[in-house]
């Protein structure tokens, strides 16, 4: 028997408790059906990665189009799914909480980069988002566990004094878990993890290891949308080869069977 959304949601929020663990970010239903069945215990959707499937770059999808992808996730999983709710969606970001949550999410994160305007929200108008998604999330009538994401790193701002100032008025505001994705070495993982309260979201790099990462203090690694990018790359080497060389022995794989 599949688990209620708020069995997913005391799960998720448990998994957050220790030791780190890793959160896959599936692009569509077999891909979260294959890492399901892989053994990982949570999920996470990927904004680069989902917009691919619908020939678009990251950022060109609807809030619409996302509450419908996230229900396919959730509803194809017994896992928990978080969300890449990106920037909220617009002036009300408790909003975009609210749809994803009834879509069957668990968790979600909003992130401090205004892509209309092209900057990062000033201090104040950072935190009142943050505020207002985390008082959606409290809300809710199942566990969800809601993450702010300071930008600065992938956007060109590697203030790293910044990002811990941010970061920590987030979690005053009430985020359950803070994220500054673009962190690149074990130093600066640490002093974020050491300067905060709530667990701390790194985005994986392939430079790193899951011990380093860890080490520094994480709590929960993500591999945003590079697992997307891998499978692709497949793809697109198997298809040159087809191409090229009429070589069909890269068709030789079967159903992964789920």
């Amino acid at each position: 028997m599949k688990r209620t959304q708020h069995q997913k949601g005391e799960a998720f929020a448990a998994l957050h408790g220790g030791p780190a663990f890793l959160i896959p970010n599936p692009w569509d239903a077999g891909s979260a059906l294959a890492l399901e069945s892989l053994g990982f215990r949570a999920l996470a959707t990927t904004s680069s990665g989902f917009a691919a499937t619908l020939g678009r770059a990251d950022g060109g999808v609807t809030l619409d189009e996302l509450a419908a992808h996230v229900a396919l996730l959730a509803s194809a999983t017994d896992l928990p799914v978080s969300v890449d709710a990106e920037n909220g969606f617009g002036p009300r970001p408790g909003e975009a909480i609210e749809r994803v949550a009834a879509a069957g999410a668990v968790g979600a994160s909003i992130e401090d980069w205004d892509p209309v305007g092209q900057r990062l929200y000033g201090h104040d108008e950072a935190v009142e988002r943050v505020a207002a998604a985390a008082g959606a999330a409290r809300a809710l009538d199942v566990p969800f566990t809601f993450t702010a994401r300071a930008e600065n790193h992938i956007r060109g701002n590697p203030d790293l004094d910044d990002t811990i100032a941010r970061l920590r008025a987030y979690e005053a505001a009430g985020a359950d878990v803070l994220y500054a994705p673009g962190l690149r070495a074990v130093d600066e993982i640490r002093a974020v993890c050491d300067a905060v309260g709530k667990p701390v979201n790194v985005l994986a790099r392939p430079d790193l290891t899951v011990a380093q990462i860890a080490g520094a203090g994480a709590t929960r690694i993500s591999v945003g949308g590079a697992l997307a990018w891998v499978a692709y790359r497949a793809l697109a080497q198997a298809g040159r080869t087809l191409l090229d060389a009429g070589d069909l022995s890269v068709l030789d794989a079967s159903s992964p069977g789920f």
